[in-house]
């Protein structure tokens, strides 16, 4: 059996790294985690802010609301508020309709 190089998934990112992640700024990050309760850093003594693998879940179904699907700030917390198992699973879903596409477009060049 070959040698294969597990992937290191880390547990803190700073919010440069978030920032980075979703192509914003960080000043835009602590916006959203002023506006979304769902989203709890880890601070530290100095205030410098570190987000968990679930607050970058909760970024991406904020970044997916707001920016993909075009709705306000005001909506998509009254979505998230009403119904967030819903509105993960619809987020969940095209997530892997937009992997497969993108397997199967390269698959198509391969040809």
């Amino acid at each position: 059996m070959p040698y294969r190089e597990t992937k290191i998934e880390k547990l803190y990112y700073s919010i440069g790294e978030v920032a980075e992640m979703f192509s914003v700024n960080t000043s835009h990050i602590r916006y959203w985690e002023k506006e979304f309760d769902i989203i709890k850093p880890k601070k530290n003594k100095k205030g410098n802010r570190f987000f968990t693998k679930a607050d970058i879940d909760n970024f991406h179904l904020i970044y997916h609301l707001v920016k993909e699907r075009g709705m306000t700030l005001s909506g998509a917390k009254q979505k998230l508020k009403e119904n967030k198992a819903d509105t993960q699973n619809n987020f969940d879903v095209v997530s892997r309709l937009q992997d497969i596409k993108t397997l199967l477009l390269e698959m198509k060049e391969m040809i």
